[in-house]
């Protein structure tokens, strides 16, 4: 129970941060809220950092996925074509069933 109390207060936290930031008075005569791009405004440097920033959080969820995906695929060992062929030379199994087994595997 506490640790949904904190959730909700950390996402209450950070979804009034950006309103809370607003200066009450305004930054000067001619600004409605806080100046993006218009007068003292970051400009075209604010709007680069803002695709390199998004462009790297993009990135590592594509990485992470591709890494969750390579960890969690098919378990890494030896082919079953393989294993046939072990069994084959130990004399577990003989020729003609080796023979309709591979068939199987191989399509």
């Amino acid at each position: 129970m506490t640790r949904i109390a904190v959730y909700i207060a950390l996402a209450t936290a950070l979804a009034t941060g950006a309103a809370r930031a607003d200066a009450p008075g305004g930054y000067g005569p001619g600004y409605y809220g806080h100046p993006m791009m218009w007068g003292d405004g970051v400009g075209f440097f604010g709007i680069g950092m803002m695709v390199i920033f998004w462009g790297l959080i993009i990135g590592l969820v594509i990485l992470a996925v591709r890494w969750m995906m390579e960890r969690n695929g098919a378990p890494r060992g030896p082919a079953a074509l393989d294993i046939l062929k072990e069994r084959l030379a130990k004399g577990e199994i003989d020729p003609e069933e080796y023979e309709a087994r591979r068939k199987a595997l191989e399509g």
